[in-house]
């Protein structure tokens, strides 16, 4: 443990404070974890030498505050653990993480996962924390900030309005507890899941095996029954067709026309809403003129029309039915009071029935409170009595006759009933309904005992068999994910991620070309736009998070192909949770070091697993032989592994063939796929156009990866051969990926290269085409080290005669004017060789110079701009066609 320097407590309370750099919100799985996270860049400046063992008090008012910091193990690993750390001495930074952590778990998001790391800057910490809602986590952060500076500066902290404050949050943006339940069902199977804008639309599964849910709606609940069940004089003619005990009744249009109804049907009669909800202006055992009357002048303004049907007597229970069979039951139980010759009827609403800890007004209370509203008002009225009435004492009251469904009596429903309701729910048409019906004695068949179906309803509420006053709470979310999804089902589709340093963007446009000759309908969302199929949709680089939900929200894809880079993966996560192939073409240093603190390319192993970690047990990872930190990551798949390499002779991969695994490499000229010893010949490497003649060894590479791909998801080994002969046979499947122009004599190949390891293997392509005389025109990439500029220019001047420097878009938004190519001039004198240095900033005057001072035999590379590519291939094309 590091150990402060020598300081007193005078400068313990200076200047210190924790301030937040950055918030990065990582939205699907990370370095960290698999699930979405916030990544809070934190600054403690000066409390860098004030670890908590030397703040006086910090312990006692930090514990004080959130005493159920105790249950946080921390890295002892034992509750209590990270209390102990706080004892022995840990830095604000962690202490953030807890708090944060905690706070969330007190506004009702318990659990989740929290690391404080150090970076390369001292005092600057990474403090990564479970976003349940980005939001939400993003005002705990905040909170947690104040309230350790609080603790820190012996200042008074309200917690308690702190955690109201968050709970509102929650309440205003979390999921509610009916969606939830089906949610965390689904994540107990495995089955992703991805909130479709902000309130309870969930979307399980992926593409064209994706099924929806708005709370109990499914996407299979039809606007046809839904308005069936809202008419309740039509549904009950349904089911009195098919044979459903129901109560008779009539529509009325006055509260004469209601009276005249009751007096037909017989009295007791029930006054209700003919399209009511919630129960609002329902009035039941009614017996006299008057009480049918006023009933009704209540009931019409709750609803578009009233019914008046016959009174059944019996409480009031509520049926769930999922598909085709009944999964829980709910009781209501009347609500009364009993006078004590002193209070009033109100107040001992209050007092007797209120007081009850499970009813409140927040979906935490399976009871709502008891309000003296029209309904209860007559009940009371019948008895004699109003709300300012004093009852004598124990003399009891009624209130409430109906209501209170939030009694568990599942175990108890008699079979018949439960295929009566379940015909119920067929026969309006719903998949999901709660059918509400009347019995004395639930255990018994309802005709036995004169009882009813008294409504049918779309979208019910799921909370009173989630969180019963009394009984057992029932699994009702699992049974809808179970109705969505039967066994052997999960929602998802192929997904194929693609990673690495360089050649993704090949590799992924490949895969996607072969699914799509599968005959499957395919999505791709890589940087150079997002596709279905091979109509592109959206132009630009679309290797991000958005993009690729976009693809996977889609319910025409049948397959997806995601291409993820480093920033990707550190600053957004991955657009998936799980999938069947993920691809990690090499490791270079080229790739973005310096971002997110990565510094050194062994640490892009941390970024580029997290690809292989996220695939399925019945998927594969496939993963570069030449590679050495690649390979390490076979041990990390928890499915298959298929390594790829030119040379059949690479240890890893022969190894791997020993073990009796499979492999794509070359031999004699051929592709060729090896399972164990056996070898079946693909297609000769020298007729992809890709590897012009198999002199481009990088697209070799890339043509390797996508066959190991393809073959993972078992597509026909002629389909793949027939893919990949005509993949970019008209240079327009893969652009700016050494695309190859010949005119004259001369040579030309447009390429979006911007790193070292890239330009290396370019060259080596490059040396394989004959040339008297060799030119470039090149520009650094966005978010490139100095070094990496000034190495990249060492590597043209090795190669090239001629290079001219242009300014990049992307580097003219982040570096001063002429910076860039004042690197690569460097770089170039130091080569070793002459080498001719021109400085164009303008990028088309940049080629038009070259291609207008070309020669024979010369040999000419266009680095593409890595913001706008199109216009270099348009320029070449244009030149071409003179």
């Amino acid at each position: 443990m590091r150990q402060p320097s020598a300081i007193t407590k005078e400068r313990i309370m200076k200047k210190k404070d924790i301030e937040f750099l950055d918030v990065v919100a990582l939205r699907g799985p990370n370095i960290w974890t698999y699930r979405p996270v916030l990544e809070a860049w934190v600054d403690i400046g000066a409390l860098e030498e004030c670890p908590s063992n030397v703040i006086p008090g910090f312990y006692e008012r930090l514990t004080a505050w959130l005493p159920t910091l105790i249950e946080h193990r921390c890295s002892p690993g034992v509750r209590g653990g990270f209390l102990q750390r706080l004892r022995e001495g840990t830095w604000p930074a962690h202490i953030l993480e807890h708090v944060t952590l905690e706070l969330q778990n007190l506004a009702g998001l318990p659990g989740g996962f929290g690391k404080a790391r150090e970076t390369s800057t001292v005092g600057v910490y990474k403090v990564v924390v479970r976003a349940w809602h980005e939001v939400v986590t993003r005002a705990a952060l905040s909170t947690a900030r104040d309230l350790v500076m609080a603790a820190i500066e012996d200042r008074p902290f309200d917690v308690d309005e702190a955690v109201s404050d968050l709970r509102r949050l929650v309440d205003r943006h979390c999921l509610g507890p009916s969606t939830a339940c089906i949610v965390d069902a689904a994540d107990d199977r495995d089955i992703a899941y991805t909130r479709l804008f902000e309130g309870n639309l969930v979307q399980f599964g992926y593409g064209a095996r994706q099924r929806r849910i708005w709370t109990a709606e499914t996407d299979r609940t039809s606007a046809i029954a839904e308005g069936i069940s809202r008419d309740k004089d039509l549904t009950k003619t349904i089911l009195e067709t098919c044979g459903v005990p129901v109560p008779e009744g009539h529509l009325v249009d006055s509260a004469e026309q209601a009276w005249e109804a009751a007096e037909r049907i017989g009295l007791p009669v029930v006054v209700k809403p003919y399209d009511g909800n919630h129960g609002r202006g329902v009035f039941t055992n009614l017996s006299t003129r008057q009480e049918v009357e006023s009933a009704y002048a209540v009931a019409v303004d709750e609803g578009s029309g009233v019914i008046v049907e016959r009174f059944v007597p019996g409480n009031e229970h509520r049926l769930l039915v999922v598909g085709d069979r009944m999964v829980a039951a709910a009781a209501g139980e009347p609500a009364w009071i009993t006078g004590d010759g002193v209070s009033t009827v109100e107040a001992l609403i209050d007092s007797q029935i209120n007081t009850d800890p499970r009813r409140g007004r927040t979906e935490d209370h399976p009871l709502n409170p008891v309000r003296l509203d029209s309904a209860a008002r007559l009940e009371i009225a019948r008895q004699g009595l109003s709300a300012d009435s004093v009852p004598a004492a124990g003399r009891r009251v009624l209130i409430q006759r109906s209501g209170n469904v939030a009694f568990d009596v599942t175990d108890r429903v008699h079979p018949d009933t439960a295929e009566l309701v379940a015909l119920a729910a067929r026969a309006v048409g719903l998949d999901i309904a709660g059918v509400d019906l009347v019995a004395e004695d639930i255990s018994r068949p309802l005709q036995e005992q004169r009882g009813a179906i008294v409504e049918v309803n779309a979208g019910p509420g799921l909370l009173m068999h989630l969180k019963p006053a009394d009984g057992t709470p029932r699994p009702v979310g699992r049974a809808i994910v179970d109705h969505l999804f039967p066994e052997g089902e999960d929602g998802r589709i192929p997904i194929v991620g693609v990673t690495g340093t360089n050649g993704k963007t090949v590799v992924a446009r490949l895969i996607s070309r072969l699914l799509h000759l599968s005959g499957k309908q395919t999505g791709l969302a890589c940087s150079e736009g997002l596709y279905l199929n091979k109509r592109l949709v959206q132009k630009g680089d679309c290797a991000n998070w958005a993009a690729g939900r976009r693809v996977l929200m889609n319910r025409n894809v049948e397959a997806a192909v995601i291409e993820n880079d480093s920033g990707v993966i550190l600053g957004q996560g991955l657009a998936y949770d799980r999938c069947q192939v993920g691809v990690v073409t090499n490791i270079d240093e080229g790739d973005h070091l310096g971002d997110f603190d990565i510094n050194e390319t062994e640490r892009l192993f941390t970024v580029f697993r997290t690809q292989v970690d996220v695939v399925l047990p019945t998927g594969a990872a496939v993963l570069n032989a030449r590679d050495p930190r690649v390979v390490e990551m076979a041990e990390l798949c928890d499915g298959e592994v298929l390594f790829f390499g030119i040379d059949p002779q690479l240890p890893p991969l022969a190894r791997h063939r020993a073990d009796g695994k499979r492999a794509v490499f070359i031999r004699d000229g051929q592709i060729v796929l090896a399972r164990g010893e056996h070898e079946e010949k693909l297609a000769d490497i020298a007729a992809v156009p890709l590897t012009h003649g198999a002199r481009v060894d990088f697209q070799t590479e890339n043509v390797l990866a996508a066959v190991a791909a393809a073959w993972a998801l078992d597509i026909p080994v002629d389909l793949i051969r027939a893919g990949i002969e005509t993949f970019d046979i008209d240079q327009a499947d893969a652009p700016w990926q050494f695309t190859l122009f010949q005119r004259d004599g001369v040579t030309v190949v447009v390429d979006d290269v911007h790193n070292a390891p890239g330009l290396r293997a370019l060259s080596a392509a490059v040396r394989r085409f004959p040339a008297k005389r060799r030119v470039a025109v090149y520009s650094a990439g966005a978010d490139r080290r100095d070094a990496d500029l000034v190495e990249q220019g060492r590597l043209l001047g090795q190669l090239f005669d001629l290079v001219v420097l242009y300014d990049d878009a992307t580097v003219k938004s982040r570096r001063p004017a002429g910076q860039a190519r004042a690197l690569l001039r460097q770089g170039l004198e130091d080569s070793g060789r002459p080498v001719r240095i021109l400085d164009e900033p303008d990028h088309a005057r940049a080629i038009q110079h070259v291609l207008d001072g070309r020669a024979s035999d010369d040999f000419i590379l266009l680095q593409s701009d890595e913001a706008f590519s199109g216009p270099t291939i348009d320029l070449v094309r244009r030149w071409i066609q003179q």
